[in-house]
């Protein structure tokens, strides 16, 4: 029997880490059980894109900015995309819900490392609309990608639980989210902040559930639990769900903007990384026309330098500096790969690197 293809093998590991995430979500007894499923499902989702892209002949692997036959190479083997370079990848409207969720929980990881102890469950429930989203998407991802027979339907089924079906239940949710540390509170807010309406409220990003307990007759033929969707209700329907209330869990976004440079980069860093991992020249004259043509900062001396784009660049009140994120890096390293994406981003001509003697 022939051996599987490689991408075959990277897929089947990825579904086991999404098993694997929600299993551990759901298990009460986890004591960082979120942090858990968010480690388990970035990787999840780090190697669905990374099989899609080798059944799809696209090279992962980090090329030597001074020769490009060679690797960058980490311990012996050569360094893949991380999940942020990923997604810009798959998704180039940096619009679109799906990368948005992603680079959420990309950003969220990196937080969950300097988080306050015992925030887990307060997290899980601020942000319970995310994960549901994160792990559809996944889903979504996957079968649409590479077929049916790849489904996690058959092994991820809706779960035994509490939550809002009991007035108990759901205060006990509102007081674990109210608690949550203020520094994960701003986060979120600041990172919803700066988005569109549509964004905000597409189901892809965030999802959001209104479950109705209702008397029914056995059928032997349906499921005991049943999923209606907003788009296929009829204007009538939507208007007696919008008037039953709104008893779910909400997460209220604060118009304010974040000041915490925990996990932000230096613009030095920032020219440097992409620097090495571009073929090109890359200055700090670059760096400046990039975030000027992008628009993800205000210019010097603005009566508001904290309106950024959050995704990219944040204002440090303290300092009265910018820093910048692993997507923002992660962008630029994408964009300037080549001589047309060089340019547009720069609004320069650029230069090919000397190769070493």
């Amino acid at each position: 029997m022939a051996m599987p293809k490689r991408w075959v093998s990277t897929l089947r590991t990825s579904l086991a880490e999404a098993a694997l995430a929600v299993r551990l979500y759901n298990d009460s007894s986890e004591p960082r059980a979120f942090e858990a499923f968010v480690i388990h499902m970035h990787v999840a989702w780090l190697y669905a894109l990374h099989a899609r892209f080798e059944r799809d002949g696209t090279d992962v692997r980090y090329r030597s900015t001074h020769d490009p036959k060679q690797f960058v190479l980490i311990d012996g083997e050569p360094k893949r995309w991380e999940l942020a370079r990923c997604a810009l990848e798959r998704w180039p409207d940096e619009r679109d819900p799906v990368r948005l969720n992603l680079e959420f929980f990309i950003a969220l990881r990196n937080k969950l490392e300097h988080r306050h102890d015992r925030s887990d469950a307060n997290l899980a429930v601020a942000v319970s609309g995310h994960s549901q989203a994160l792990l559809l998407n996944y889903e979504s991802e996957v079968t649409t990608t590479f077929g049916q027979e790849y489904s996690l339907a058959s092994v991820l089924r809706f779960p035994v639980f509490i939550g809002t079906f009991t007035t108990e239940g759901e205060a006990a949710l509102r007081k674990l989210r109210n608690e949550l540390p203020s520094e994960l509170r701003t986060f979120i807010a600041n990172f919803h902040s700066g988005l569109e309406t549509d964004l905000v409220d597409d189901p892809r990003f965030e999802l959001r559930l209104r479950v109705v307990l209702e008397k029914v007759n056995r059928d032997p033929e349906a499921l005991s639990m049943q999923f209606t969707r907003w788009d296929d209700m009829s204007d009538e329907e939507k208007e007696s769900v919008l008037a039953m209330g709104r008893r779910g869990q909400t997460v209220v976004r604060e118009q304010q903007r974040s000041v915490v440079g925990l996990g932000l980069i230096r613009p030095q860093e920032c020219e440097r990384r992409v620097n090495q991992a571009i073929p090109f020249g890359f200055n700090s004259h670059h760096f400046l026309r990039a975030w000027q043509i992008k628009q993800i900062r205000p210019p010097r001396d603005s009566a508001t330098p904290e309106r950024t784009d959050e995704r990219y660049c944040v204002f440090d009140a303290l300092s009265s500096s910018y820093g910048y994120t692993e997507a923002w890096v992660a962008w630029l390293i994408a964009q300037c790969g080549t001589t047309e994406g060089f340019k547009a981003v720069t609004g320069r001509d650029p230069v090919a690197k000397q190769s070493a003697s």
